[in-house]
């Protein structure tokens, strides 16, 4: 009867830690599903709850007894469970962001038009008409080639962020497609006195000043007098010539800073071809196509 009762007792623990060990086994893979962590601490409520029994109950009803020695054989095992790895919901990859380059916030700007330095899409004919030398300097990326420092000046009044509007200028002239793309020079930028060149956004009356005698008519920009003077109505609405603003942009600076740098104007090469950079493409640009760069074949 003592081994009979012994050995009944050992059974029951036996099924007690088979439960126990299925009880875990199926937790995890639940708790996989859910989310936990591997490793993370269950309490017998949180189990009971994953499982769907009452695994605090049944480990106190049948605890573990290490000083019985029996020989009769377990009971059958029940079969693990089985997780169905197919069943478990899967990741979903993220999906990079799209900016719409053409959408239009509550400003009337495009993310390109932000890009460019504007904070508004407005266009005054005059602003404060002191020119502000926008603070940083910027060393040439490359040290192979002789160094052409640039000075960033915005006119007082203009709606413009001027360290976004001076990194455009320098991305636009350091790109491989621009002066540089020969490897004659390289940009720098300066705010002090030392500079080769200066690129400067103005109002439309601001530079017919700036650019006298040359008549600018309130439209146009200018490169003379040691300095590339960029007309602020074209650098917001561009113009029809060029059905991209941000290519317009990138024309502009480098038209006018070619001209800084001794290069004069030309006309169109032929139907279809690209335009020359220092063609009057703000005037028109056929039959050549619009173009940005000095050296467009180097993108």
């Amino acid at each position: 009867m003592g081994t009979a009762r012994r050995s009944g007792a050992m059974g029951t623990a036996r099924r007690s830690r088979g439960f126990r060990a299925r009880a875990l086994l199926l937790a995890g893979g639940l708790a996989m599903t859910a989310g936990l962590a591997v490793g993370a601490v269950v309490d017998p409520g949180a189990l009971a709850a994953l499982v769907g029994g009452d695994a605090a109950t049944e480990a106190e009803a049948a605890p573990v007894r290490r000083d019985v020695q029996v020989d009769e054989p377990d009971p059958e095992p029940r079969p693990d469970p089985v997780l169905d790895v197919a069943s478990l919901p899967r990741a979903v990859a993220a999906v990079p962001a799209v900016i719409d380059a053409t959408l239009v916030d509550s400003a009337g700007l495009t993310f390109a038009d932000r890009n460019a330095g504007l904070l508004t899409a407005e266009v005054p004919t005059s602003a404060g008409g002191d020119l502000l030398v926008v603070p940083g300097v910027v060393p040439a990326p490359l040290t192979d080639r002789p160094v052409t420092t640039v000075r960033v000046e915005v006119e007082a009044g203009l709606a413009v962020d001027g360290e976004v509007f001076a990194a455009m200028v320098m991305a636009t002239l350091n790109d491989q497609r621009s002066w540089g793309g020969d490897g004659s020079t390289t940009f720098a930028r300066t705010d002090g006195d030392d500079q080769d060149l200066r690129v400067v956004l103005a109002s439309p009356d601001k530079v017919d000043a700036m650019c006298a005698p040359l008549n600018t008519h309130g439209d146009y920009s200018c490169g003379r007098y040691g300095h590339a003077a960029i007309n602020y109505t074209r650098w917001v609405q561009a113009t029809d010539e060029f059905p991209d603003r941000t290519v317009y942009r990138q024309y502009v600076v480098n038209h006018e800073v070619g001209h800084l740098l001794g290069h004069q104007h030309t006309s169109c090469t032929g139907s279809g071809d690209l335009a020359p950079i220092m063609q009057q493409q703000s005037i028109s640009v056929a039959p050549c196509l619009p173009n940005a760069w000095p050296f467009p074949g180097n993108g």
